[in-house]
């Protein structure tokens, strides 16, 4: 990761969002924001390209917007 600047500010602006998601979700006591927003925390530590780190980003921040548990 450190070897693509690309990956690394992709990386940093979906754990801003993981982060914010997580706070919110564990405010609210809503799993589905609290679940998103670990996930996208974590999950550009394993996923090595660009294009997939973008469109897994994109899919987990819609996610909450078309899930819900209420």
């Amino acid at each position: 990761m450190l070897n693509n600047p690309t990956l690394l500010m992709w990386s940093i602006l979906f754990g801003a969002f993981g982060a914010g998601y997580f706070m919110y979700g564990r405010r609210q006591r809503s799993p589905v924001p609290f679940l998103v927003g670990i996930a996208l925390m974590v999950f550009p530590y394993f996923v090595t390209n660009v294009y997939a780190v973008v469109a897994i980003g994109v899919a987990l921040i819609a996610t909450p917007y078309f899930v819900r548990l209420d």
